[in-house]
């Protein structure tokens, strides 16, 4: 067993993963500074209902799911992953002023649909850009790192909304406008700064969307799949997070705490889990990280106050570090790397539409039992997946490359 320690990975680890952690960060403090106020922006100003929240959420990440997998094979069959992905951060970064200029619902539902499509034509290309530059016994600390340093913009963002909030006393539309700017460094650092290895051995893939391709990805490959699906029915959207702290009575200003908190905890047990990925079986990380999830809804569910909802967003924030950079660099493991490109752009689409019914159902059971009844049904679906992930996760670390 390698003896490798956290401080030894990150020294070992190459300059482009490095600039791909601060790129995500970047737009990660712009996308998380609008997010962190936009469902209480919609309930409260425009006047949307919980399920309209759910229902915009879900469509948002699955456009951005579906629109990975053609971007994602496009990398492949042009053999470039750099040049998508740099497209995707810069239609995000052109689309963020539309959130400050939106006077409806229509029009914000617009504005989120065109980021997500950015997202979606970011997310496999830079996914599999990190998988050509990470070295092979370093993918988990690679992506654990990318996932960190994306996390500290997730909570920097919502602290910087909060600041901007109670200087403007609650003044949105200045924090949407603020949040432009981080949006436009990130570009620019992408577009400057990273650089796209040369491979000489790995040539464009032909039709990566063919039968013959999606059977080539192998047996272990749709098996990752499958565990990340049972994940995402039991993690719908982090918005009703914020919708539960506004239910137990958390003034407007200090509900991006939430998110703060979360990412905090994100952010600090990402990439040392990573790290350890690269070490032990990553399917018993992934089972803790899902009991990690039924204890966070669980409190959410029971506890209504102050100190239920800290416990239970502390806890899905552990939940989130310990499996989604595991999950990226599992599928790192099992895809060739002439189509790692389309492996992530189908594990985004099937993910993302998992994720549209989850919170699609999760807005539903809010408005038909309230939020105990949503984190109640959010647990049911924990346990559901941590049998799922025992039945199909069997021998997934044993086939790491």
């Amino acid at each position: 067993m390698t003896t490798t320690t956290p401080n030894a990975a990150r020294a070992s680890l190459p300059r482009g993963i490095w600039v791909l952690g601060f790129v995500s960060m970047l737009m990660d403090i712009s996308s998380e500074m609008i997010h962190a106020l936009l469902p209480v922006y919609l309930v409260t100003v425009l006047g949307a209902s919980t399920l309209t929240v759910g229902f915009i959420e879900g469509i948002a990440e699955a456009t951005a799911s579906i629109t990975k997998i053609f971007s994602g094979a496009l990398s492949d069959w042009l053999g470039r992953r750099k040049l998508l992905a740099a497209l995707g951060y810069g239609l995000a970064a052109f689309t963020k002023p539309l959130f400050p200029l939106a006077s409806s619902v229509g029009w914000l539902v617009a504005a989120r649909f065109i980021d997500r499509v950015g997202k979606g034509i970011r997310g496999a290309p830079r996914d599999a850009l990190i998988a050509d530059i990470a070295p092979i016994g370093l993918r988990g600390a690679s992506f654990g790192l990318r996932q960190s340093l994306d996390t500290i913009g997730a909570f920097v963002g919502p602290l910087a909304a909060i600041g901007l909030m109670w200087w403007t006393a609650d003044n949105f539309t200045i924090v949407f406008w603020v949040a432009v700017l981080p949006a436009f460094l990130s570009f620019g650092l992408i577009a400057l700064v990273v650089h796209e290895p040369a491979d000489p051995s790995r040539e464009p893939a032909k039709n990566p969307l063919n039968l013959a391709a999606m059977r080539q990805l192998g047996s272990v490959y749709w098996r990752v799949v499958a565990v990340g699906i049972v994940f995402t029915l039991a993690r719908f959207s982090e918005a009703f997070l914020i919708l539960r702290a506004q239910n137990i009575g958390l003034n407007a200003m200090w509900v991006p705490a939430v998110l703060v908190l979360m990412n905090v905890a994100y952010a600090l047990s990402a990439y040392p889990a990573g790290v350890l990925s690269d070490r032990i079986n990553r399917t018993g990380l992934l089972a803790l990280g899902l009991v990690l999830l039924a204890g966070a809804d669980l409190a959410l569910a029971l506890l209504p106050s102050l100190a239920g909802l800290a416990l239970g967003v502390v806890l899905w924030g552990l939940h989130m570090g310990l499996t989604q950079g595991l999950l990226s660099a599992l599928v790192a493991d099992a895809a060739p790397p002439s189509l790692r490109g389309t492996a992530f752009g189908y594990f985004n689409l099937f993910t993302g539409l998992a994720l549209l019914a989850a919170s699609v159902i999760a807005g539903a059971l809010w408005d038909a039992y309230g939020p105990a009844g949503t984190f109640l049904a959010g647990l049911g679906f924990a346990l559901i997946s941590l049998i799922g992930l025992l039945a199909v996760g069997n021998g997934l670390a044993t086939e790491q490359i």
